[in-house]
């Protein structure tokens, strides 16, 4: 039941690697002078007030920053040819050992398991007083 857990967690995992790794998104920042008005994600920032009023005056204090987040456009798929042979020999190597080195132990039998010990009628060294010192 671990193993299975464990496997569907990397598996999970690994897919959202691949995920955030390719997604692309763009950060809008709208500032009114050096002040920070609003930030958004995936959407158009909104503007201040002092921006209405500027388009009639044409002199701007506010200004827009966009940073485009780009994510990977290609993913490279790579064969097991395309590996070297100290790399092929280590791939085969530790795959080896994952699979068959997590075997279970057979059981083992106990002889002893269902064996009740005598009752202990008197204490022979007491009774002999016999001590080791």
């Amino acid at each position: 039941m671990l193993k299975a857990f464990l496997y569907k967690g990397f598996t999970g995992l690994l897919a959202l690697l691949v995920l955030f790794s390719t997604v692309s998104f763009t950060i809008e920042k709208h500032f009114c002078g050096d002040v920070l008005v609003d930030v958004s994600v995936f959407v158009e920032a909104d503007k201040c007030e002092m921006e209405a009023l500027e388009l009639l005056q044409k002199k701007t204090c506010c200004k827009d920053e966009m940073n485009v987040v780009q994510g990977q456009d290609e993913l490279t798929l790579a064969s097991y040819d395309d590996l070297e042979f100290e790399q092929q020999q280590f791939l085969y190597a530790f795959t080896h050992s994952y699979i068959f080195g997590l075997e279970n132990l057979p059981k083992q039998k106990i002889p002893h398991k269902n064996y009740s010990p005598p009752k202990l009628v008197t204490d022979i060294q007491v009774l002999d007083q016999v001590f080791i010192i």
